[in-house]
């Protein structure tokens, strides 16, 4: 029997085999990973919360859909978040022309294939984006958006569900949960 062996590729690699791609791929310290596709229900939450935010949005701020690679480049992850603020003037990657380097707020709507990696691995990685104020998960199976920002003493989480608001300290927003899942029909548990 022989043993499994890993490739490592570098980022010129991954920049060509993304270019050829039909699906999106996300890199990390020279693994190149198919990224899963999503149900409808994943991309209605990810739409609804985009109109939620962007009405709420300072004019300085912009949203981006899941088009909008993200480049941590202390840890080597390059990624396509499910949405992603911009606040200020557009940074991209030294090695990746269509890669922002300096997302204000981050958005993950969960899957049942995803949701640990997200909120664990992935959310590690985010924290190290000096620009990132939050990051914002949306629950795929219940009426739940958990909300993880940047304060002076560290990183704080805390939940926000059915007939409860979403707030975000920056950028400024506040939002009614049950405005981005209403009409949605969610994901089985």
């Amino acid at each position: 029997m022989g043993t499994a062996r890993r490739l490592h590729h570098d980022y010129a690699d991954y920049l060509r085999t993304l270019e050829m791609s039909d699906v999106k791929l996300e890199f990390c310290e020279g693994e190149i990973y198919a990224m899963a596709g999503g149900t409808p229900a994943h991309a209605e939450l990810g739409a609804a919360l985009i109109i939620a935010m962007g009405r709420e949005l300072p004019p300085s701020c912009r949203i981006a859909t899941s088009d909008m690679k993200v480049r941590i480049e202390a840890s080597d992850l390059s990624t396509f978040p499910d949405a992603a603020v911009i606040c200020g003037e557009r940074a991209v990657s030294h090695r990746d022309p269509n890669a922002i380097t300096n997302p204000t707020l981050l958005v993950e709507v969960t899957s049942k294939s995803t949701e640990d990696y997200d909120r664990g691995d992935k959310l590690s990685h985010y924290k190290q984006l000096p620009s990132l104020t939050a990051v914002l998960f949306v629950a795929h199976r219940t009426r739940r958006i958990t909300v993880v920002e940047r304060t002076a003493r560290g990183w704080t989480q805390r939940d926000a569900r059915g007939g409860e608001l979403v707030h975000v300290t920056s950028p400024a927003i506040s939002f009614a949960v049950d405005s981005v899942y209403e009409g949605i029909a969610l994901d089985p548990a």
